[in-house]
């Protein structure tokens, strides 16, 4: 088994140290050829690990100071300004210097963006970063969908290359077929949606892609394509309405099997469907999106994951190091586009 290193910035996300630091130890138990770099604020890391239980041997894992942190409603451009030696910034630079294989944060988003791409630098003929993550649908597999937070006004371009960065992701687990790609609109038909998406269908419908055409906000789950695109605006809401559906879902029916005895007793009965059920909607074993578009392995997770849900993420960084998705996905968009430069040319050559 290859080693890995993953620098995580541990005081980002609505709970800090307090609940990144037991994820991080579980992690390191159960992957022993896996070592972690806590970046943040020495004395509160320590003071973490004394609480812990069991503590990691020196070899898997390193901690290293940073002396500031980005809170969660602070402007990304005074975080890249002010807080050069903040628990974000340090943990980027250390994918930047070869010390880690990839990094993690579950602060600020805007403020990681921001940070991760002045840091890493975006790959060649990508403008924005974008954030993708994989949903579960209804064919038993995953929908790569994107951006979800990370540009909430674009261009149809940008669009674009959210798509060709979405299809280099998917392709990556998809045995070589080359992805199906929708792009997220309120209906189907090609007179549907603003300018920008309008545009952004046209350009998707003269590349090389192979691209569905428009899709609605339940193929999403359908599993209609394996990759939807859209703004972050856009994305950021359908997650987090999805998320907030999940969690309603789980509290109703919780709520419908304790109104009676007997309703009691018929839940115990079902109480097994009722966990697997409920594992599948669990919005936790999705959580650490990838940050497409830069240099390096980037993961964001959510704010408010706790212990179960940052293990996620450190699992989806520690697989995307190991499947080799930065070269896969590199290789992947720099075929796309000299397919795309091939049509394009052969296009000029037929209307000449």
């Amino acid at each position: 088994m290859s080693r890995y290193t993953l620098a995580i910035d541990a005081m980002g996300g609505d709970y800090g140290p307090s609940v990144i630091v037991p994820a991080v130890i579980l992690a390191l138990q159960e992957e022993p050829e896996l070592h972690i770099i806590l970046v943040g604020d020495l004395d509160n890391l320590q003071n973490q690990l004394k609480l812990a239980k069991i503590k990691p041997a020196s070899s898997q894992l390193t901690l290293h100071s940073a002396t500031q942190v980005v809170s969660m409603d602070e402007a990304p451009a005074l975080a890249l300004r002010n807080k050069k030696d903040s628990s974000m910034r340090v943990a980027a630079q250390t994918v930047k210097d070869g010390l880690a294989d990839a990094c993690i944060s579950a602060g600020n988003t805007g403020a990681w963006m921001a940070i991760s791409r002045y840091v890493l630098k975006t790959l060649d003929g990508i403008d924005r970063p974008a954030i993708a993550t994989a949903l579960p649908n209804q064919k038993g597999g995953a929908t790569t969908m994107l951006d979800l937070g990370a540009n909430v006004d674009c261009t149809a371009e940008h669009l674009f290359q959210f798509a060709l960065m979405g299809a280099a992701l998917a392709q990556v687990g998809n045995d070589g077929r080359a992805p199906s790609v929708g792009l997220l609109n309120i209906g189907e038909e090609l007179i549907k949606g603003n300018e920008v998406v309008k545009q952004a269908a046209d350009l998707l419908r003269q590349s090389t892609l192979n691209f569905h055409g428009n899709v609605e906000g339940d193929d999403i789950y359908k599993g209609t394509v394996d990759v939807v695109v859209c703004d972050g605006f856009v994305g950021n809401v359908t997650l987090k309405a999805s998320e907030g559906l999940a969690r309603m879902m789980s509290v109703m029916v919780r709520e419908e099997f304790n109104r009676s005895w007997l309703t009691k007793l018929i839940g115990l009965i079902a109480m097994p469907v009722l966990n697997r059920f409920r594992k599948r909607v669990d919005n936790r074993q999705y959580n650490g999106a990838t940050l497409l578009g830069l240099r390096g392995v980037v993961i964001k997770s959510h704010g408010s994951a706790d212990q179960v849900a940052f293990g996620f993420a450190l699992e989806r960084a520690r697989q995307a190091v190991a499947s080799g998705l930065l070269e896969r996905t590199t290789q992947a968009i720099d075929k796309l586009t000299k397919n795309q430069a091939s049509a394009d040319l052969k296009s000029s050559g037929d209307s000449l």
